[in-house]
């Protein structure tokens, strides 16, 4: 069931998605609705989280291209090529 929501949101900004949303053949209610249940689906994956555990999210700052495998790969191989 869909339920009308007002929201008040500057009006440039509402354009530029209104743009955006028509580029990936989307609704803007239905990006808006996505974007909300990505936010409610994140939270969820950190409650599951020890305390300590929330307090390192976000402590690290990667490249935005960081290849993790290769990194991990490379690393191993160092270690057991000795």
């Amino acid at each position: 069931m869909t339920t009308k929501l007002t929201l008040s949101i500057e009006q440039e900004v509402i354009k530029t998605a209104k743009v955006y949303a028509q580029k990936k053949g989307r609704s803007l209610s239905e990006l808006i609705e996505n974007y909300l249940k990505t936010l409610i689906s994140n939270e969820k994956k950190n409650d599951d989280l020890s305390p300590r555990t929330k307090r390192l999210v976000g402590a690290v700052k990667l490249p935005k291209y960081f290849d993790y495998k290769k990194t991990l790969e490379e690393e191993i191989l160092k270690k057991h090529d000795k």
